[in-house]
């Protein structure tokens, strides 16, 4: 018997379990650390089968996308910015103000690499592109995020920067990416074929990021920095910005005419945060004893984030599919 459509999938059930398995039994001191070294390795891999399975022409088509990196950048770093600023009348006598000004900081964030690519695969949208967009996204945001923050979050303020995260970004990501696409006239054609290892990577990176993420703010005392009336206002306003920015790029790629591959990558993309990189950041660019309250915000954005774009994606996905079979019927006929 078929599962309706109105219950959640496998991998969704399969989220909430590890987000409750991380509430419940955190990693700490050494499962951390293995935990830390397994998604790493995890998300290493997701981007060397990804270079194993692109052809150069689809990767130089990737880059080539100018319209596309154009619209997500400006989704990135000026429509989220604004719309924090727009909104703070709105949104912070729903939290108090050094929350919000964690939010400030999650809106100049730059946007989330190794999910973003997992959940456009998942969706079956321009992988390619995605590649390009979220990485370019990254390198970005260390020059732009401090700028950010001296205009929008702290005015006046000196906001110091970081380059490591730029070399971290190469050999984590980009270096297994070209390694994987190096050997691509030998393992290509193994990847074509067994799609289901892809997914099972996909996939397997993303719970991997959850649980270690999720972890690491129950340990950083999640549930005890703030009240409970904040901490409700604060996933209210975390839901607000999430499905404005959903909604925006949504609507955005369709009124600009962009296909639906190219709309998954630019909803993905042009819609996320990355938690990886506003931890650290944060660090720098703020007292010490801020830090906690400024990431607490981005710590819960980044888990709804996750969970409402695993259903997403299964959406795309699923419509894909159906258009593919409708594709392959007419052919047929």
């Amino acid at each position: 018997m078929s599962r309706s459509s109105y219950l959640p999938d496998n991998f969704t059930l399969a989220l909430v379990g590890v987000v409750t398995l991380a509430s419940l039994l955190p990693a700490s001191g050494q499962t951390a650390r293995f935990f830390e070294g397994l998604t790493t390795a995890g998300i290493a891999l997701l981007f060397f089968l990804h270079g194993a399975r692109l052809s150069r022409e689809a990767i130089l088509g990737g880059i080539m996308h100018w319209r596309l990196h154009l619209l997500v950048f400006a989704s990135t770093f000026i429509m989220f910015p604004l719309m924090g600023w727009a909104m703070r009348p709105l949104l912070l006598p729903l939290v108090t103000p050094a929350l919000y000004t964690g939010v400030l900081y999650l809106c100049v964030l730059p946007a989330t690499v190794q999910s973003a690519i997992a959940f456009v695969s998942m969706a079956r949208g321009n992988i390619p592109a995605a590649i390009c967009s979220a990485s370019a996204s990254t390198l970005l945001g260390v020059f732009f995020t401090p700028l950010l923050v001296n205009l929008i979050v702290l005015p006046g303020g000196n906001a110091g920067s970081s380059f490591d995260s730029i070399g971290r970004i190469l050999l984590q990501l980009m270096v297994p990416f070209i390694a994987g696409h190096l050997l691509r006239p030998w393992l290509g054609g193994w990847v074509k074929k067994r799609a289901s290892v892809l997914k099972f990577v996909d996939q397997g990176s993303i719970l991997l990021v959850v649980f270690t993420a999720f972890s690491a703010a129950v340990i950083e005392g999640l549930w005890k920095q703030v009240p409970a009336s904040a901490l409700a206002g604060l996933l209210v306003v975390c839901a607000i910005l999430l499905a404005l920015a959903l909604g925006s790029t949504t609507w955005l790629a369709r009124r600009l005419g962009f296909d639906k591959a190219d709309e998954i990558t630019i909803v993905f993309c042009g819609s996320k945060k990355s938690m990886a990189s506003g931890i650290p950041m944060a660090n720098v660019l703020f007292a010490s004893h801020a830090v906690g309250a400024i990431v607490l915000p981005l710590m819960l954005f980044h888990q709804m984030q996750l969970m409402v774009c695993a259903v997403l994606a299964r959406r795309y996905a699923r419509r894909q599919e159906t258009v593919i079979g409708q594709g392959m019927t007419a052919s047929a006929e």
